[in-house]
């Protein structure tokens, strides 16, 4: 695997770990503190929405 394809899955790996976060912050509002946070759900579902649409862009665009 060249240096280039390495250098271009990492990027790939962080940019799906920053949607997995994202994820796991909506999943500890629902399973702890739903009826407290709740307010919190709209804007972090709107980043998470984003961060997966970037991931996937940068995917395709380097043909991983």
């Amino acid at each position: 695997m060249s240096e280039d394809i390495k250098v271009l899955k990492k990027e790939l790996a962080k940019r799906k770990r920053m949607a997995v976060e994202l994820a796991s912050e909506i999943h500890d509002i629902v399973e702890d503190t739903l009826w407290t946070d709740y307010v919190k759900m709209p804007e972090l579902s709107e980043k998470l929405r984003a961060a997966v649409e970037e991931a996937n862009k940068f995917k395709a665009e380097n043909g991983l």
